[in-house]
């Protein structure tokens, strides 16, 4: 291959520099399209058909290319069938014999060159049947028969069928008949009458879709008898071993003849049963599997069954897949006489070997120095010789794969315009410094230094590293200067500088501390360092080694140090900010640091391990750890309770009653029995109390008898013979245990034996006695106890309490009804006695309904006491009521009255008063409105009601005379009324008050006398008044 055109051919080492500074614009061919495989379908017809195998390269210079048939250079010619367009090679005037093969496509440019893949040509053709006849087929009736195709001669994939005497007449396969795709002959299991008849072999090409038919076979059926039973014969079988490649479909045919029909079963041998994706076809005689993969190898089983026995045929399907990279060698620049190893795998079954190319041609070692192992190149000593396109093929006996990589050996002049000596490089007086020196060049040659312009002597300090770095140890004030790198090659020689400065060191003169500090208090933390004035200094805090970053941790920290202080606040310091705090002090020539611990006291935290040791009925025995105690010891722990009938956790006695800081066990006492209880416990110290523990596990306090009786016990009332006593439940709490209930006492007054009822329910609140021999309004003495499964408790206070009375006998007398408005009736009646006998008067009820309506739908007003009227409020006008009246008490109502009846008066004026207006004269304000008229349905308007809240003032007139508002706004409202009540209102106005001055002295404070206003909607008023005023 020829060197790049910006290479100067007499100087070597400028080809290779320009090499490296081109490699932005000069790039080695890589192939973007590769050939492909062709079948090419012969057609006499069509013989002068052209083929393309395509192939393109990007590069730069742009490749050239070339093609090779098996080997052997293809060269296109003036004349020739081969022609190229790019790289596209066209093959004009196919002749099978000489241009089937494999061809390959060659890439050039002045980087070197690289080979395509392998591409076959093949021609695919069906020739015809040779023979025009053939000989029948004499068999008997039920014997198996096989009718051979003989396919013509052919290149390309063929299809089969038959033919049942006439076209368009083929044989359909089933479990008696198969057509083998493999061989093309029919296969009938069991002959029948049916069957006679002559076949025809039917062969399709399936790339050039020719399609050819054999001579006809005659089966004709012999006539010495017929064929009795016999086991299977299995006539198409599939090869003892078949490869498969990874990700193709596989079939396996199979089938066999037998009287009566065998059937055909496919398995594993090792039992794995078929996948979801495996077909059993075509009456089990096909096994197909396709997307085939490694799991599917194996030995498969065909077995052919009948009544008259098995045959079985095993095969074994082989896994292979064809090479596949998965390390590919890279694109490499390396200095001259440097070393270069390539790694080359691939995967692949069976196991690829490898092969490698140099541009376009196998890489013979020739030389020691160039050694292939396992798909790994290895060049040492590289020389310019070695410069090109270097390819890995990775084969194996189902195919090959390549891979391209360039190499490129560079030889360069020292050279430092890319990595100049850092200038200045500065260290601290007493520091270690490394000057390094870096330049270009290729090979490597030999590095010097110099200090101003002496030769650099090396010395136990100053010591000149393999590879060209200057280290200097212990740095100090004299070794500041210029320093010079000078590097040789046999290319050249170059040099580079730069000012080394010796600086003051960085000191900290905060003495390392423990400091201790108290929960909410602030302290400051010192960090006072000496420096070099000439450089910056940068102050870093870390709290356990994590950087903290002011502004967050919710403004607990703080910088307060200067220009040479790194001093920080921490406020309101709290239990977590306890730990190592490091102050580092950076400069551009070194960094230092120093810790400080701090000790935060606080609380105590949570004690930890509650448990409930023992517990009796009002007793609980805990114990539990101690929490850390937070630098201050813990001095007492409180106990705490709660129940599911408390609210929240409630302080409990303990013994001892204090509990010192060294106590890890307490007795609780003055629990209630039989409730479930958690503890919590907090310690506290000097500086306070803690946070809880986590609560303990619930316990449950032993049973015990109850002591607490019910309150509020109390009764009366019921039905006849009743003595009915009620009580407040006792709450759960102070039940004591289960099986909680009542035992109810009682006794007539002035008796001496009690009469007692157990009542077995903790929620009963009730006990009623009935006895027909207890008379009305009996007093007894009662009292209620209380017991549970563990005993009886105490009884409560006996009280009295009477038995349920009888109803009032009698009824009211002299009952009057009289419509007071359309709203109200007033009722009156003679009362009863209050109190006779037996039979007491509570009150009176009241029962009334419209005309219209029944009794039962009645309305009911009580009164209380010995009352003899009462307004009945919320009737409509003019209508008419029913009315009776009953006296009451405990035990019921007693008779009814005579029935009374009364009609409403009509609803009053619906109209509200409009065109309200008013005017001022001298000290007065004339008020005057519109008349309302009522309308036929309503009472007559008998006068209005002017409202100035609270008071209000009546008229016969639709005018009223007010004084002037003085220190207030009037209010006003004004409403009409007849006997069926009050009506409408009209809406609020206002009179606006005069302020600071009298009437007296304003006599036309509002307007002049003849000045109307009428009040809008939203006005309001407040009104004195003149005429006769109710409050």
């Amino acid at each position: 291959f020829s060197l790049p055109w910006c290479c100067d051919r007499q100087n070597s080492f400028i080809c290779f520099v320009c090499l490296g500074f081109e490699s932005s614009v000069l790039q080695s061919p890589v192939f973007t399209k590769q050939p492909g495989s062709i079948v090419f379908p012969v057609d006499s017809q069509e013989n002068n058909r052209d083929v393309v195998f395509s192939c393109e390269a990007q590069g730069s210079p742009s490749p050239l290319y070339r093609w090779k048939l098996n080997g052997t250079a293809v060269t296109p010619k003036s004349g020739s069938h081969y022609s190229l367009s790019g790289g596209n090679l066209r093959i004009s005037h196919l002749n099978k014999d000489q241009d089937a093969g494999t061809y390959q496509c060659l890439a050039s440019n002045s980087f070197g060159t690289i080979v395509s893949r392998e591409a076959s040509l093949t021609f695919a053709y069906l020739g015809n049947f040779k023979t025009h006849r053939r000989n029948s087929v004499s068999v008997r009736e039920g014997q198996g028969v096989v009718l051979l195709c003989g396919p013509p001669s052919h290149s390309g994939d063929l299809t089969f069928s038959w033919i049942f005497n006439e076209y368009p007449s083929f044989v359909k396969q089933d479990t008696r008949r198969f057509i083998s795709q493999e061989t093309g002959n029919l296969y009938i299991a069991k002959v029948e009458p049916s069957d006679v008849g002559n076949y025809t072999c039917v062969v399709t090409n399936t790339v050039t879709k020719t399609r050819v038919q054999g001579p006809p076979t005659p089966l004709v059926l012999r006539s010495d008898g017929i064929m009795g039973e016999y086991e299977p014969k299995i006539e198409v079988q599939f090869p003892e071993i078949v490869h498969v490649a990874k990700g193709l479909t596989v079939k396996l045919e199979c089938f066999a003849l037998g009287n009566p029909v065998p059937s055909i079963n496919w398995s594993r041998v090792d039992g794995i049963p078929f996948s979801r994706k495996v077909d059993v076809r075509k009456a089990s005689g096909v096994l197909e599997i396709p997307y085939f993969q490694q799991e599917d190898a194996g030995t498969y089983e065909c077995v052919a069954e009948n009544s008259r026995g098995k045959n079985t045929v095993k095969g074994k399907l082989s896994f292979y897949a064809p090479p596949h990279l998965i390390e590919k060698p890279e694109d490499v620049q390396k200095p001259i006489d440097d070393s270069l190893v390539w790694e080359c795998k691939a995967t692949g079954k069976p196991k690829p070997s490898y092969r490698w190319m140099k541009n376009g041609e196998n890489l013979e070692s020739l030389e020691e120095r160039i050694q292939v192992a396992n798909g790994a190149l290895s060049i040492s000593r590289l020389t310019l010789s070695d410069i090109g396109m270097y390819q890995c093929v990775a084969g194996n006996k189902h195919g090959e794969v390549y891979s391209n990589a360039e190499l490129r050996v560079i030889a360069v002049a020292p050279d430092f315009s890319q990595n100049q000596l850092r200038s200045p490089t500065m260290v601290k007086e007493g520091g270690d410094v490394l000057i390094e020196c870096r330049p270009k060049m290729s090979p490597w040659g030999v590095i010097s230094w110099r200090k101003g312009s002496e030769a650099l002597r090396e010395s136990h300090r100053v010591s000149i590293l393999d590879n060209g770095n200057l280290r200097i140890q212990n740095s100090t004030r004299p070794d500041a200067g210029l320093y010079t790198c000078v590097a040789r090659n046999q290319f050249g020689v170059a040099s580079s500088s730069g000012t080394l400065m010796v600086k003051e060191p960085t000191i900290i003169t905060t003495a390392p501390s423990t400091l201790d500090v108290t929960v909410g208090e602030s302290i400051v933390l010192p960090c006072q360092v000496t420096h070099d004035p000439s450089l910056k200094l940068m102050f870093t805090w870390f709290f356990n080694e994590q950087l903290i970053h002011f502004g967050d941790h919710g403004g607990y920290f703080e910088k307060v140090g200067g220009h040479s202080a790194g001093d920080i606040m921490i406020r309101n310091i709290q239990l977590r900010h306890a730990g190592k705090y490091t102050c580092a002090v950076q400069t551009k020539v070194d960094s230092i640091s120093i810790a400080a611990d701090l000790v935060v006291r606080g609380p105590p935290g949570p004690p930890t391990s509650i448990h409930v040791e023992e517990i009796s009925d009002t007793t609980a025995s805990l114990s539990w750890r101690p929490g850390p105690d937070n630098h201050s010891p813990i001095t007492t722990y409180t106990i705490q309770a709660r129940t599911p009938f408390s609210l929240g956790w409630q302080a409990v006695t303990t013994v001892p009653e204090v509990v010192g800081g060294r106590s890890l066990t307490a007795t609780v006492i003055d629990l209630s029995p039989w409730v479930e209880y958690e503890f919590r416990v907090l310690a506290s110290n000097a500086i306070g109390t803690g946070e809880p523990s986590k609560p303990s596990k619930q316990a449950r306090t032993k049973e015990t008898s109850p002591k607490v009786t019910p309150a509020n016990v109390s009764g009366g009332g019921g039905s006849r013979s009743e003595l009915v006593i009620t009580w407040e439940p006792v709450p759960e709490e102070l039940q004591n245990g289960g099986g909680f209930g009542y035992v109810v006492a009682f006794r007539p007054s002035g008796a001496t034996g009690w009469m007692q009822a157990a009542v077995p329910s903790s929620e009963a609140s009730k006990y009623v006695f009935k006895n027909e021999s207890i008379q009305p309004f009996s007093p007894f003495q009662v009292k209620v106890g209380v017991y549970n499964n563990e005993g009886e408790g105490p009884f409560g206070p006996v009280i009295t309490i009477y038995s349920a009375e009888e109803e009032p006998g009698r009824a009211p007398t002299r009952i009057r009804a009289k419509s007071l408005s359309a709203s109200e009736i007033e009722v009156s009646w003679k009362a009863l006695p209050w109190n006779t006998s037996k039979r007491r008067v509570l009150g009176y009820e009241l029962r009334y309904w419209e005309k219209r309506e029944k009794e039962e739908a009645a309305s009911v007003q009580r009164t209380v006491g010995n009352q003899t009227s009462a307004i009945i409020r919320g009737v409509t006008g003019s209508n008419t009521y029913y009315i009776t009246v009953r006296a009451y008490n405990t035990a019921g109502a007693g008779p009814p009255s005579v029935t009374v009846n009364v009609t409403t008066k009509k609803p009053p004026p619906s109209q509200p008063p409009v065109k309200v207006m008013w005017n001022t004269l001298n000290s007065k304000i004339i008020l005057n409105w519109e008349q309302v008229k009522a309308l036929e349905n309503e009472s007559e308007v008998t006068g209005y009601k002017v409202r100035n809240r609270p008071s209000v003032m009546e008229t016969n007139t639709t005018t009223v005379e007010l004084s002037l508002p003085m220190n207030e706004e009037y209010f006003i409202q004004i409403k009409p009324f007849g006997e069926g009540g009050e009506g409408s209102s009209s809406r609020q106005i206002t009179i606006p008050r005069i302020p600071g001055q009298s009437i007296m002295d304003c006599p036309n404070a509002i307007g002049s006398a003849t000045k109307v206003s009428t009040l809008s909607a939203l006005s309001t008023i407040a009104l004195s008044f003149t005429a006769r005023t109710s409050l």
